[in-house]
This record gives C-alpha cells, structure tokens and sequence, in this order.
C-alpha cells in the first residue's frame, strides 16, 4: 500500500494512479501487473528473461481476473525489466 524507496507502491499502479519516471521508462519498467510482480520480487523474477516463477504467476493472475470478469490488462510480464534494486 506505500511506496518504499525508489518503487511506487503497488496500490498506485493497480489504480493507475503511478506514472512512470523517465529512469523507470528506460528500464522498461511501465504500468501493468508485471511491474506489480517487480515491486514485489523483482530482485528474484525481473529482467533475466522468461522464467516459470513468472510465468505460473501471470497465470493465476490471468485466471482469476477471467473469474471475476475483468481484463488482465496489458504488460503482464517483468522478463526484460530491470529490477528496482539495480
């Protein structure tokens, strides 16, 4: 729910409400699930590419969201983002 750092908080961007800095912009990091997932366990999941963790994750998002009948959206996946610690 709050920012810490240099990372917005999660809330802002499920709510639309963060927009991106122009560092965060170059480091493909834009609004979506997947910079969700980066400002959670970016250190463990984000800009190494395709890997399961992410991919299972994007899964159940897109699962559920077709279960409570809204859109996934668009950027679900952090594969080329560079993390927020780096």
């Amino acid at each position: 729910m709050t920012a810490q750092g240099n990372k917005p908080s999660s809330h802002s961007v499920a709510l639309r409400r963060w927009t991106p800095t122009a560092a965060d912009t170059a480091a493909g990091r834009v609004p979506g699930y997947g910079v969700i997932t980066n400002i959670i366990n970016g250190g463990l999941e984000c800009g190494m590419g395709r890997n399961d963790a992410n991919v299972d994750r994007i899964g159940y998002y897109t699962r559920y969201c077709g279960m409570l009948g809204t859109a996934a959206g668009g950027n679900l996946d952090c594969f080329t983002q560079r993390n927020f610690a780096s």
